[in-house]
């Protein structure tokens, strides 16, 4: 995969782009959720019901996010109130907007996100749940460490867009390809490319030693041809 490591990541209110907020840490890890829909049948004569299909849900997103005002402040100032500068803008995007309207119920609603990181890859969702605990505060009680547990929900199917980020690309206007269960370096190059012997290039991109072990969720940068 690509090193974002000094990339930092984004929380992005699609709604009003100009609202984000940076992560000063990008997180540890984060995993990906997904499930569908399964009904069994009425069939008393059978041992094994037969199963109906009943839809895919949406897949979520799940982080870990620290955000912290004390070690970031110069020498001699005073730490900044951690929610003033960072989470509470996280919260706002859980609470309703009167300006934007459900199409369904035509009332306000929270906006919706896009968790981005660099150019690498980024997920649009809305936000579903969020954990904070504070871990360090000043002598007057201000908190300026924060730890936070987010739960993002898709909100589009990215099996029906090209294999690409759904931005701008990479820095140099590649694509990138999630890693579905099933996925070959050898398929994705064909997907990619057209040739299943193009996969050097791609597992080169990466840095991938371990070419027939590809994780579900990771995320790979596809050379430009």
């Amino acid at each position: 995969m690509a090193d974002t490591s000094l990339v930092k990541a984004k929380i992005i209110n699609l709604d009003d782009p100009s609202q984000e907020v940076e992560c000063l840490f990008n997180p540890k890890e984060y995993t990906f959720t997904k499930q569908n829909t399964w009904s069994r049948g009425e069939t008393p004569s059978t041992n094994v019901p037969q199963i109906e299909f009943g839809g895919g849900q949406p897949a979520t997103l799940a982080m870990h996010l620290l955000f912290d005002t004390y070690t970031s402040t110069r020498p001699g100032a005073r730490p900044r109130d951690v929610r003033k500068v960072y989470t509470d803008k996280i919260w706002s995007f859980m609470m309703i907007d009167s300006n934007l309207q459900d199409p369904k119920s035509t009332r306000g609603r929270p906006p919706k996100v896009r968790f981005q990181w660099g150019t690498s890859w980024s997920f649009k969702a809305v936000i579903t749940n969020i954990t904070q605990k504070f871990t360090l505060f000043m002598v007057d009680g201000t908190p300026v460490r924060a730890e936070l547990d987010v739960t993002f929900q898709q909100i589009e199917d990215t099996a029906n867009l090209q294999p690409q980020n759904p931005t701008s690309g990479g820095a140099g206007g590649e694509r990138v390809w999630r890693v579905r269960d099933g996925d070959s370096l050898a398929w994705i190059a064909y997907k990619c490319y057209g040739d299943a012997t193009r996969w050097r290039p791609i597992a080169e991109a990466n840095g991938l030693e371990r070419v027939r072990e590809l994780p579900s969720g990771a995320v790979l940068v596809i050379p430009n041809e």
